[in-house]
């Protein structure tokens, strides 16, 4: 008989509560042209998660709540994120309003040489709540981060996206982008963060299954 395997949250007692919206920032990471159809990085179901990120601002507004945009800029020339291309800019719908903070990082971990650190606490608040993409790269580097900075996370795994990836094991296989999602936010579930299924979850128990 196979048990149901426990994550470590569980193992130690952690609460399984989201973070409070009262008590939280809203982090929104990469959130650019990049990752559509039309760009160089385009992820499997990004309209979707677009689509549940534009509720997730929605309720973050209509709270009050601090929130961060946090993008990514490469090399200026760079074949990928360059910050000067069209790509590079914020997705349509998802643009800052005004006393919205934007970041531009280097590195797939946020807070890597930037303030981002610096200016969450400046808002008095101590947790996160987190969305972007990819899920395996800059959103996963991001929340382990979080974790060493103190920070309780939760990730609205409707509001992440991933794309398909080349097998480091087997010539030629594809690794595909849901496996990839499920077991990034698997991961993540097991020690960094609350992992909500979607953005009514931040809200209500329970959230329709996708």
């Amino acid at each position: 008989m196979i048990h149901r395997p426990r994550s470590l949250l569980e193992i130690a007692g952690a609460s399984s509560i989201p973070s409070s919206l009262a008590d939280s920032a809203l982090m929104l990471i990469d959130h650019q042209r990049e990752y559509l159809p039309s760009g160089g990085l385009p992820l499997a179901g990004v309209e979707v998660a677009v689509e549940e990120i534009k509720q997730l601002l929605a309720l973050a507004r209509s709270r009050a709540m601090p929130i961060f945009h946090v993008v990514h800029h490469g090399r200026p020339g760079a074949p990928l994120f360059d910050p000067e291309s069209p790509t590079a800019r914020i997705i349509e719908g998802l643009e800052p309003r005004k006393g919205e903070a934007t970041i531009a990082k280097p590195l797939p971990n946020a807070f890597a040489r930037t303030n981002l650190h610096e200016e969450i606490r400046a808002t008095g608040r101590h947790e996160l709540i987190i969305a972007g993409f990819a899920t395996h790269m800059c959103v996963s580097s991001t929340v382990r981060a979080a974790l060493e900075l103190g920070y309780k996370t939760t990730v609205v795994a409707s509001a992440t996206a991933m794309r398909h990836l080349p097998s480091p094991l087997k010539d030629g296989e594809i690794v595909p982008a849901a496996t990839v999602q499920q077991g990034t936010i698997a991961a993540l579930a097991d020690r960094f963060a609350v992992v909500v299924p979607c953005v009514e979850a931040l809200l209500v128990e329970t959230c329709p299954t996708r």
